[in-house]
């Protein structure tokens, strides 16, 4: 069958479109709909945004998303609205393009397209937050003053009807699993498993934020694709009374707002670890599986004892989260098998969430740390310690943990366990830090969590000294 979504209001079927092609390339190569711009081709500048929506349940949904990480099969059953169709049925221009033009919010203009529909798509969910709507948008005349004027005088205005897309939606909802040659996108989880333990030499997709890349920056054939998207059961998440059930393929916005309820440290940092269009399309189950050392999810998650929910056809198995990262580039997951869900305990909030980047918004850490440590009558009763970017693996800190536990919450303690980081960890020096600053830095987060416990969150965090 053929992929189907629709354009700016239009319906559209596509055949024989090659693996891997991204809607990007297909809008200005093909379409000639040149507003949409490349920059980066790799889901940073955010030149490329735009806005993609879906129905489930009766609900319309928008997503702001990088067009240039995005494949054509992942357009399936949605909405696809570009800065070329933003122009009201009767002519008048989209608040959010009156609103550039009033406030001069364009220079040079080739960044324009993507801020504008990053900003409607940030309109049309109400939301008014535009410094964090934004963050994914780089201009390079540093005009971001007017713009940011902008978004405020275009969020005074009614959301526009003409872009909903309902009844069109509501239509495509229900179109069929995509099944077309090298690429199968099922409705069911029972269908994903079958086809994946058939296929395993299949690449999964949930957002393909470092999928894409592979195809962009490495040139990368991808011969098979298995799309997560569309299954619903991969897509729920259960707060029960001992735990929380996140689905693989729940996107980190998601994830994001379930945790500001919970653990708000792990919350703030995926906000800053990934842009909105990012974290639009990354998913929780992506963020895990690709094993990289220097993900920011698996810190936090191990910490917080996570459990890691694996399946292989009918198969199922549960692992600790920690025990999921063999080597580099290794991972405990058998051919066919794939990561189901994590569940995360149910607790009282200590987490603290540490993230160390040259740039405080959307940039991979030197360092990331987490600290899960429970104090109770001044005295540690137990403590979870994880780092990312300091191993091969992300990998919790054992020997400092020891150290802690049935030991006083003191400055004298802290000290002496944090030298055992050394034993824990053999960083390397890279581009973006040495070994030495990657353990100066671990033993100093451990300080500055024992300074936050006793002022209070106050005066350590750069958002919070401003205030």
């Amino acid at each position: 069958m053929t992929i189907e979504f629709l354009l700016n209001g239009e319906t559209v079927r596509l055949e024989g479109q090659p693996l891997g092609r991204t809607l990007l390339e297909w809008l200005r190569e093909t379409r000639k709909m040149t507003g949409t711009k490349e920059g980066c081709n790799e889901g940073d500048c955010g030149a490329c945004t735009v806005m993609v929506s879906s129905m489930e349940d009766g609900v319309v949904s928008h997503l702001a998303l990088n067009a240039c990480i995005l494949f054509l099969p992942q357009l399936h059953g949605k909405a696809v609205r570009t800065v070329e169709g933003l122009v009201s049925p009767k002519g008048a221009p989209h608040p959010v393009q009156a609103a550039m033009v009033d406030h001069h919010g364009s220079q040079c203009g080739f960044c324009t397209p993507g801020f504008i529909m990053s900003m409607t798509a940030a309109h049309q969910n109400g939301r008014r937050d535009h410094n964090d709507v934004l963050a994914g948008n780089l201009c390079r005349c540093t005009g971001y003053a007017p713009i940011i004027r902008a978004a405020e005088a275009a969020a005074k205005k009614p959301r526009t009807e003409w872009l909903e897309d309902r009844r069109a939606l509501s239509v495509l909802a229900d179109v069929e699993s995509l099944d077309i040659p090298g690429v199968y996108a099922p409705r069911g989880l029972d269908d994903f498993a079958t086809w994946y333990l058939a296929n395993p030499d299949a690449t999964i997709i949930g957002g393909a934020t470092d999928v894409g890349l592979w195809v962009t920056k490495r040139l990368v054939d991808l011969p098979k694709m298995l799309l997560a998207g569309r299954v619903a059961e991969l897509k729920q998440v259960e707060v029960m009374t001992n735990s929380i059930r996140i689905g693989a393929a729940v996107n980190m916005s998601e994830v994001l707002d379930l945790m500001s309820g919970y653990h708000p440290d792990f919350a703030e940092m995926i906000r800053r670890y990934g842009s909105t269009q990012v974290r639009n399309a990354a998913t929780i189950g992506g963020n895990i599986a690709n094993g990289s050392p220097i993900g920011d999810g698996p810190p936090a998650l191990i910490a917080l004892g996570a459990t890691l929910h694996l399946r292989r056809g009918d198969k199922t198995r549960d692992m600790p989260l920690e025990d999921y990262f063999v080597a580099y580039g290794k991972q405990d997951r058998a051919q066919g098998e794939f990561v189901e869900a994590v569940s995360i305990p149910r607790q009282a909030d200590v987490l603290k969430c540490y993230k160390i980047s040259k740039r405080f918004d959307q940039d991979i850490s030197a360092v990331c740390g987490c600290f899960n440590i429970i104090v109770e009558d001044g005295m540690v009763t137990a403590a979870r310690i994880a780092f990312g970017g300091m191993a091969a693996t992300p990998k919790r800190a054992t020997a400092v943990e020891d150290a802690l536990i049935g030991n006083p919450w003191t400055e004298q303690v802290v000290m002496a366990a944090a030298r055992k980081f050394a034993v824990d960890y053999a960083p390397i020096d890279d581009m973006r830090a040495s070994s030495r600053y990657r353990l100066t830095i671990a033993r100093n987060l451990l300080q500055r969590c024992l300074t936050e416990s006793q002022l209070g969150n106050k005066y350590t965090r750069v958002l919070e000294a401003r205030a």
